[in-house]
């Protein structure tokens, strides 16, 4: 596992002018004197889960026989991915659409006559063993499947609850080290921390394919998917006290 720290923090010290020299402000009318530093922290990871979304598209001038033609295609689809070890548990349907195709050239102008309807049934197939995000996407091509709409990798909960301790003792580091800089040049010290806040960003990596393969190529070539590495990121706002 590759770990990259990268930080960006920021510091702010509230000033206010006093008759000898310059003070630190006061927090809400209070005595106390702060300063305040945010931190990022990100850590970068290979990714352990994968996500791919397969469609199959049916045109027919019949729309009963267009939604009959697709729902075989997509149970083929789904019949060949269970074969190759992908379970009921990892494929859920997010998207199904019946649109009709009109031709403005033909009926009246308010109501075009239909060419055909245009059938959708997307797959979302979910994966935890990465190297088989090229085995789904040939399977589903050469069984059916007309299009690959993306493939996402991202880091499973449990990963990422251990990257993200790691993210956040990073940023609490980078900002107590930024707040001792400052203090240190305003010949000030820190006497105690008066509110953290914390948070997260996770973004997983996704790839958008838009484009189906051909299915002879998908029989006789391996599709080769490379995954990239996953950021998680670690955010802390620490309001320190000063004196």
């Amino acid at each position: 596992m590759k770990h990259e720290a990268v930080l960006v923090i920021s510091a702010i010290l509230v000033l206010c002018a006093a008759v000898a020299g310059t003070a630190f402000g006061a927090v809400d009318g209070s005595d106390e004197k702060v300063i305040y530093v945010s931190g990022t922290g990100t850590v970068t990871t290979d990714p352990d889960e994968a996500m791919v979304s397969l469609s199959v598209e049916t045109e027919h001038g019949n729309v009963k026989t267009a939604q009959q033609t697709n729902a075989q295609r997509m149970n083929g689809v789904i019949a060949a991915l269970k074969e190759i070890g992908i379970t009921s548990a990892d494929l859920k349907t997010t998207g199904y659409s019946i649109y009709p195709v009109r031709d403005s050239d033909t009926g009246s102008i308010l109501s075009p006559t239909i060419k055909y309807y245009l059938v959708t049934n997307t797959l979302l197939v979910t994966l935890t063993d990465i190297t088989k995000v090229g085995d789904v996407i040939d399977t589903a091509v050469a069984n059916g499947a007309d299009r690959t709409d993306y493939i996402s990798f991202s880091v499973s909960d449990e990963k990422q609850e251990t990257l993200r301790a790691e993210a956040l003792t990073d940023a609490v580091r980078r900002a107590r080290s930024d707040a001792n800089a400052v203090t240190a040049a305003m010949g000030v010290n820190i006497i105690g921390v008066r509110e953290v806040n914390v948070g997260s960003y996770y973004p997983p990596v996704r790839y958008d394919t838009l484009a189906g393969a051909e299915k002879s190529m998908a029989a006789s070539v391996p599709t080769p998917i490379e995954p990239n590495t996953v950021d998680v990121t670690a955010t802390v706002s620490i309001t320190y006290l000063i004196g």
